[in-house]
């Protein structure tokens, strides 16, 4: 139950940042977590004291009835719990980072060293789980950039490799591109973890919090300084926040679309990968090829007539 309502949480918590602001709850699902309530308090109490009874006027509702809360009722989150101290650990000052000359293979080589032996990158890792660091061209136009390593990241040691970024690889795709062809990289070189019982394994990611994001911010700046990319794609308002800062906006429908900067590169914020996975609509889909018709224009590149015309309703 708990590793349940631990990912029930982490995703109302990632709809609430892309500005959803209520979601769509069935009769039936309210009707079994009352359910459940009951019956842990049922377990919790003591022999000496009897339950409480409801009013007749009040009778508990079964999963047939209907509930008096509405379908689409809006979801009042709670404020974000501190995370746990053995969850995150306290960090040192962020790293400097002075890229040696040389041509970008050396430049890259040495920086992929500093990272995967870095002791605060290790001492944040599960045993047996990877650092991941960016992939891809180093002489690529276009960078995209996500928040952190997830499940399937931290096993290969590469970012946006599971469902998320197999998405991630056709709209590259759809852009005319390959996956070699532009760079690929987080702003968090671990997975951010989580409190999981011993031996267990994490299920669901958290947003890293913004101690861990500026931790790691310089080794992404190290990487759009060998790069030289002509732009940047922010996916996803974790990664934007830690690009753009904090509180440079409150919801992501607020700067999505329009073009930002950070070291010295324009960013263009659009959704998450993962966004369009929980809302697989035309809209949704046309939402982010928008913005990234804008990125392919900005870097040149030719568009067709076919690909203006992605996902538009019919």
């Amino acid at each position: 139950m708990r590793t349940a309502l631990t990912a029930l949480t982490d995703e109302l918590k990632r709809l609430k940042s892309t500005g959803v602001k209520s979601v769509a709850v069935s009769e039936e699902s309210v009707a079994a977590l009352r359910r459940v309530i009951a019956a842990r308090r049922s377990a919790a109490m003591p022999a000496a004291e009897s339950p409480r009874t409801e009013p007749a006027s009040a009778p508990r509702p079964s999963a047939s009835a209907p509930v008096s809360m509405p379908v689409s009722a809006p979801v009042r989150p709670a404020p974000a719990p501190k995370p746990p101290e053995a969850e995150v650990r306290k960090l040192p000052a962020p790293p400097v980072v002075t890229l040696p000359p040389g041509d970008k293979t050396t430049r890259w080589a040495w920086l992929r060293e500093q990272v995967l032996t870095n002791p605060v990158c290790a001492a944040n890792v599960r045993p047996g789980k990877k650092i991941v660091l960016g992939v891809g061209s180093l002489d690529a136009k276009i960078m995209f950039v996500g928040e952190a390593p997830g499940a399937e990241e931290e096993i290969q040691g590469e970012p946006f490799v599971g469902p998320a970024g197999q998405l991630l690889t056709r709209m590259i795709g759809g852009m005319g591109l390959k996956r070699e062809e532009v760079y690929i990289g987080n702003i968090m070189n671990w997975r951010p973890q989580m409190p999981v019982a011993a031996g267990a394994e994490q299920v669901g990611n958290r947003p890293p919090t913004p101690e861990e994001l500026a931790f790691c911010l310089p080794f992404l700046r190290a990487q759009i300084e060998i790069v030289n990319p002509l732009l940047i794609v922010a996916l996803g308002s974790t990664a934007a926040q830690g690009l753009l800062g904090a509180d440079s906006f409150k919801t992501l429908g607020e700067i999505r679309g329009r073009w930002q900067q950070f070291a010295g590169k324009p960013v263009m914020v659009t959704y998450h990968p993962s966004y369009i996975l929980r809302n697989a609509s035309n809209r949704s889909k046309r939402m982010v090829w928008e913005d990234l018709l804008q990125v392919m224009d900005r870097a040149g590149m030719p568009i067709s007539d076919k690909q203006r015309g992605y996902y538009l309703d019919k």
